[in-house]
């Protein structure tokens, strides 16, 4: 028999206070590929100046004067502005190339990137019972590693699988009903 392991956090972190469900964690390999590259929404991280590396800000910004008054900055673009080095510049210039990770917020789910290659379900219409996803993510459930009588954590429908059917039972948070695949 598998049991739901250790939970290091103490039960101080990775739950919603609010249901007291916890956080799930599952591999993006585990997810249909099409489905979570399709819904992630990638991040860039801050605008900065790309002259300085400060904050920068929208050229629209109160701290930027007017643009009949700004005889001595150096005009690049019109998205973006650095108040110290007195420059405007295009949004392609305020950001890196790369992402520095990604998320998902539709409504239903909130989803961020997690060690590398994982997921972590924040919020989620559904939940299952797993294993806790410890020492690694101390309180989150480890959605790879379900078990009965595990920690309750935010998990994946069934649609976000290949087959659109989830490794482990799917309840509703709503209802607390069992949600076959397929529905």
């Amino acid at each position: 028999m598998i049991n739901a392991g250790i939970d290091y956090s103490l039960g101080r972190s990775n739950f919603d206070p609010e249901t007291g469900i916890h956080f799930g964690v599952v591999s993006l390999h585990s997810l249909n590929p099409d489905v979570i590259y399709d819904a992630q929404e990638m991040d860039y991280g801050e605008a900065t100046c790309p002259k300085c590396g400060n904050a920068a800000v929208d050229s629209g910004d109160d701290s930027i004067p007017p643009t009949d008054q700004r005889e001595d900055w150096d005009y690049k673009g019109n998205d973006y502005a650095c108040v110290d080095c007195k420059y405007t510049f295009w949004s392609d210039e305020a950001f890196g190339e790369d992402p520095i990770g990604w998320s998902i917020d539709d409504g239903a789910y909130k989803v961020v990137d997690c060690l590398d290659n994982d997921a972590m379900v924040l919020k989620a219409p559904y939940y299952t019972f797993a294993q806790f996803c410890s020492p690694c993510v101390p309180g989150a459930g480890n959605l790879d590693l379900p078990v009965d009588g595990g920690v309750k954590c935010y998990c994946f429908g069934h649609d976000w699988f290949e087959g659109d059917k989830a490794p482990y039972p799917v309840y509703s948070v709503d209802s607390g009903a069992l949600v076959p695949a397929g529905e």
